[in-house]
């Protein structure tokens, strides 16, 4: 390839962050310091990672090396393969967000990364799942810039931050909104889906969800869930399934009544120590019709003043 792809210029530059090491209950553990780039040159990729861990828990010495990280990618829009030496495996962009799968021998893990670049172009959601066979080890997760100018700032708030659980709104009704991009599995684009939450508290621990999408694709469901600690179970009636929260971010998967599921990861960006929920939800859905992959939603979400007549 003489000219890189799509989501090679999409990341081009540095990116500098702080994400958060979780373990597999979403206790938090620690932050690795990181600065990545990837370099297209005489049609080869190579990315570069280089930081270290600060704390880690039991997971401290898994997650420690000895050597920065630099491994070739074989660009492509389709399929990223990544070709060693510190990762094996291959990434599928869907527009602004990429969902890798790969194997990392130096921690001995596999490894399911989501990276999301959002519409201002030089903030990154980051996230990557551990696991040993089937069994999730723990999760890091964080937000990178790559302006410059925002790094010091960016760290700052990371660290801050960085081991906030995920709440939303528990005693006030409230709606989070906005446009998200819609791809097929076939990574081609379907046009925009505007997804609406409304949320109606129960009591401080249940909260009724009232879900539409519009668009390019249109579904609606309600769903009542219930949180415990970093917990949430989705008890129907529309939609049944559960989730865990790893500091800011909520993964969950939802069954609907019919052939459908749902695959997340809502992202609260400005959550803040302190007894308040955030505003802007960087979100990521992966919609499967019966096993299969058969689209991908993601954009952000802010949250609307007034509640649900907003």
């Amino acid at each position: 390839m003489s000219e890189p792809s799509e989501w090679q210029r999409r990341i081009a530059g540095e990116w500098v962050g702080r994400p958060s090491l979780f373990d597999a209950t979403g206790t938090w553990q620690g932050f690795e310091d990181i600065r990545r780039s990837s370099v297209f040159e005489d049609g080869v990729t190579t990315y570069y990672m280089d930081g270290g861990l600060t704390g880690g828990g039991p997971m401290a010495g898994r997650f420690k090396l000895g050597a920065p990280f630099a491994f070739g990618v074989t660009d492509s829009d389709l399929d990223r393969v990544y070709t060693g030496p510190d990762f094996f495996g291959t990434g599928q962009p869907y527009g602004s967000f990429v969902d890798a799968h790969y194997y990392g021998p130096g921690w001995q893990t596999d490894l399911n990364t989501w990276n999301q670049v959002l519409p201002d172009g030089e903030t990154q959601v980051y996230s990557s799942a551990l696991y040993q066979g089937p069994a999730m080890i723990g999760i890091f997760n964080g937000v990178y810039t790559r302006n410059p100018e925002k790094v010091e700032a960016r760290l700052a708030q990371e660290t801050r931050c960085g081991a906030v659980p995920y709440i939303l709104p528990t005693k006030d009704t409230a709606v989070y909104g906005g446009t998200c991009e819609l791809w097929g599995a076939d990574q081609k684009p379907r046009g925009n889906v505007q997804i609406t939450i409304e949320l109606e508290p129960v009591n401080l621990l249940t909260t009724r969800h009232r879900v539409t999408w519009s668009g390019s694709l249109s579904r609606s469901y309600e769903t009542v869930v219930r949180r415990d600690n970093f917990r949430s179970l989705y008890e129907g009636p529309d939609a049944w399934g559960n989730a865990i929260a790893y500091g800011r971010a909520n993964y969950g998967t939802l069954h609907f009544t019919d052939v459908w599921k749902l695959k997340s990861r809502e992202f609260m960006i400005d959550a803040e120590p302190g007894m308040g929920a955030g505003s802007t939800l960087a979100v990521v859905y992966e919609l499967f019709e019966g096993g299969g992959l058969s689209a991908v939603a993601h954009g952000v979400l802010e949250r609307r003043t007034g509640g649900v007549e907003a």
